[in-house]
């Protein structure tokens, strides 16, 4: 349901913010991370296939631990995009996005007329029409957070036509494709695939863009924070749940 959003407002104070990769479908574990005290999540639905009713009650969880639920749709498919509004995201993440055209169709799709052309519903987005629902398209414009990821060579390349398209809130890296893209898979650190998110970011600040980075290491994390950043997504909740696990046996084994 449609309501304050507050991880923009963070942003727009400059108030650091950090967030979770959400690939497990389940309303608990969304829970559960809104208890532990994360700003954000962005649940995946590129890689992991969710449901439309599970994707509707994780982001019901998440509406009731005070918890921002943002969706990564596959693709900017203005049908998927619209499903997961519908179902109360308070914001999209688009993967893998190169241009400006592409940008500005992920916008119009995001928006209520005049700013676009998001397909109107009185659903649970919009608390099945319980106020007025004029009201209701107007802040929803207002809202609604739309994140591209730039995450490929000729994204890197095109940041400035992306980025300066009115609309972006946010714009989060993609270091793991992004050095695919360079012909280095999975070396995540290397100091090309470092350059461009660099290059990425200062374009980001450029055009007043928050800019969003995964830190791999503590001391990524020393690095962005150095250079202004205060958004952060602090990896996939399962790859913490495995560490966690793991080093729990461990603690055990070894004793």
């Amino acid at each position: 349901m449609l309501k304050e959003n507050k991880l923009k407002q963070k942003l727009k104070n400059g108030i650091p913010v950090f967030g979770l990769l959400v690939s497990i479908p389940s309303a608990l574990v969304v829970e559960m991370i809104g208890c532990a005290d994360y700003d954000f999540i962005i649940i995946d639905d590129e890689h992991v296939q969710v449901n439309p009713e599970t994707l509707e009650h994780m982001i019901r969880a998440a509406e009731a631990v005070d918890l921002i639920a943002l969706v990564r749709v596959s693709e900017p498919n203005a049908k998927e995009i619209l499903r997961a509004l519908d179902a109360g995201a308070l914001g999209i993440v688009v993967p893998q996005v190169e241009s400006r055209e592409q940008m500005e169709l992920i916008v119009r799709s995001c928006k209520y007329a005049p700013l676009g052309n998001r397909s109107l519903n009185s659903g649970r987005a919009g608390i099945f029409g319980k106020h007025d629902l004029a009201a209701y398209v107007q802040r929803a414009n207002e809202e609604i957070m739309i994140v591209p990821m730039i995450e490929t060579r000729a994204g890197v390349e095109m940041a400035h036509d992306i980025l300066s398209v009115p609309g972006v809130d946010m714009v989060l890296e993609g270091a793991a494709d992004l050095s695919q893209s360079y012909g280095i898979p999975w070396q995540t650190r290397h100091p090309v695939v470092k350059e461009a998110l660099r290059q990425v970011a200062a374009t980001a600040k450029q055009c007043h863009v928050p800019y969003c980075a995964i830190p791999r290491a503590p001391e990524d994390f020393a690095e962005w924070s150095e250079l202004g950043i205060q958004a952060f997504v602090l990896g996939d909740e399962r790859g913490v749940a495995f560490r966690a696990l793991k080093a729990h046996l461990q603690g055990f084994v070894q004793s």
